[in-house]
């Protein structure tokens, strides 16, 4: 089962298009029907986590959460993924595109994350594969 939350009010997120598009994520690395959660939340919240488990003082822009074996309805447990929407804003302008590319910009790093890359394992380099995949339909 695949979850989209919006957990913050002020910015509207259309969260068919996000598990679309982890479903479409899922399936390209031969997932089927796994349990993952996105929640977009305020600045507040992700600094919160960022202290708690990262140790980490101030905001960050995407957190993941790597599951671990079945979750509760038999299905491969992926984790989850935890985006700052105010944080994905201030960043939109620097990369000089909408908020909502942002936003599937760092869905797609928080997955990748999921699965057990980081920057040391040429995550960017599968980002920019993945975002191209997604461009054509997977």
């Amino acid at each position: 089962m695949i979850e989209v939350l919006n957990l913050q009010p002020r910015y509207w997120i259309d969260r068919r298009k996000f598990v679309r598009v982890l479903a479409r994520l899922a399936e390209k690395y031969g997932f089927d029907d796994p349990e993952v959660t996105l929640a977009f939340v305020e600045t507040r919240t992700i600094t919160k986590l960022n202290r708690k488990f990262l140790k980490r003082d101030g905001p960050t822009d995407v957190l993941s959460f790597p599951g671990a074996g079945k979750g509760e309805a038999g299905k491969r447990f992926l984790g989850d993924i935890i985006i700052s929407v105010p944080q994905a804003f201030r960043q939109c302008f620097a990369e000089e595109h909408g908020l909502e590319t942002e936003l599937l910009d760092l869905t797609v790093h928080g997955f990748l994350h999921l699965l057990g890359l980081d920057h040391e394992k040429g995550i960017e380099e599968e980002e920019a594969r993945v975002r191209e995949a997604l461009e054509e339909g997977v």
